[in-house]
């Protein structure tokens, strides 16, 4: 496989169609359709499905496309890297964060990596591990601060433990039930939950089933975001299942109740997360080194709302 037959291959997925793509990589449809056709003939299976609906990739086609963005993305973070050694760039870094990181040290982190690497390009994603996963795969993502549960999927992926910490069921202050005290009590209401496309059976065992609870599936709305999690936990009356933490952030102290229930939850595990294999660039490297800065100097804080932070937080690092 040759690198313009991988670019055209992803340009085509990402605009739809063969004019689009020549448009994006700058060179003619010619030249695009003809990089598809060798590839086509020297891997001897189907790519793509041409249409006049426009382009659509057979099952060959799907899979290629995925090692064709890791192998892309690995080359330009491999360039980026050169130039910074080169002293042309510091590099673009783009990192996934879990909602309470995001909620409690991150704007400090990202002001420490800022003084250290001052002309770095830095993303940053509120990143529940359902949206991190695949960002992850392709290699749009270097690396996410989360948790990586056990999963068909989670092998392709490695974790560098940061934190245990605890959970606990929440809804809004003030809700009717927030004084019930077993999980049974809580089956006639609505959830808004959050887990990766293969993470259901998981979440669903750790919160329900091995306690002997069934819920309706149709009280489950899957959110993908914290916003999205906090309206319809505020607004929708609905109950939520998420680290203890984060009824101690200041964007949610004195909004959300944890209620105190007679079931017990095992605690969990947020890591470093990377894709098996992967090297991290050096503008990584110092992002990870400024978290850690952070999160050692609130650890041995003896601030009341540091130590309120660490109660529900077991330092692994």
């Amino acid at each position: 496989m040759k690198l313009h037959q991988l670019q055209a291959l992803v340009a085509s997925a990402e605009s739809g169609s063969i004019r689009g793509a020549a448009r994006m990589l700058g060179i003619s449809q010619a030249a695009v359709t003809r990089a598809l056709r060798e590839l086509e003939l020297e891997q001897q299976v189907p790519l793509l499905i041409r249409a006049p609906s426009g382009l659509s990739f057979t099952e060959y086609g799907k899979a290629l496309l995925l090692h064709a963005r890791l192998v892309l993305n690995q080359l330009e973070q491999a360039q980026g890297e050169l130039a910074r050694l080169k002293g042309q760039s510091a590099g673009r870094l783009s990192v996934g964060v879990t909602p309470w990181i995001m909620l409690t040290f991150l704007p400090e982190v990202v002001l420490l990596f800022r003084q250290r690497m001052p002309e770095g390009q830095l993303e940053l994603f509120e990143s529940l591990m359902a949206v991190a996963q695949p960002l992850l795969r392709d290699g749009s993502m270097d690396f996410a601060i989360g948790q990586l549960q056990p999963s068909p999927t989670s092998a392709e992926f490695t974790s560098e433990a940061l934190f245990d910490y605890q959970t606990a069921v929440m809804m809004r202050r003030g809700h009717a039930r927030q004084d019930c005290r077993s999980i049974h009590d809580l089956l006639d209401q609505n959830w808004a939950l959050n887990y990766a496309p293969d993470g259901h059976d998981a979440l669903m065992h750790e919160l329900f089933w091995r306690h002997g609870a069934r819920i309706e599936e149709r009280r489950i709305v899957r959110a993908h975001s914290l916003a999205m999690l906090e309206i319809l936990i505020e607004r929708a009356e609905m109950c939520t299942w998420a680290p203890a933490i984060l009824s101690m952030a200041p964007a949610f102290l004195g909004r959300l109740q944890t209620v105190t229930l007679t079931e017990t939850f095992t605690p969990r595990q947020l890591s470093i997360v990377t894709r098996r294999n992967s090297t991290l660039s050096s503008a990584a490297q110092c992002f990870i080194d400024c978290l850690l800065q952070v999160i050692r100097r609130h650890a041995r804080s003896a601030k009341k709302e540091d130590q309120q932070l660490f109660d529900t937080l077991t330092l692994l690092v």
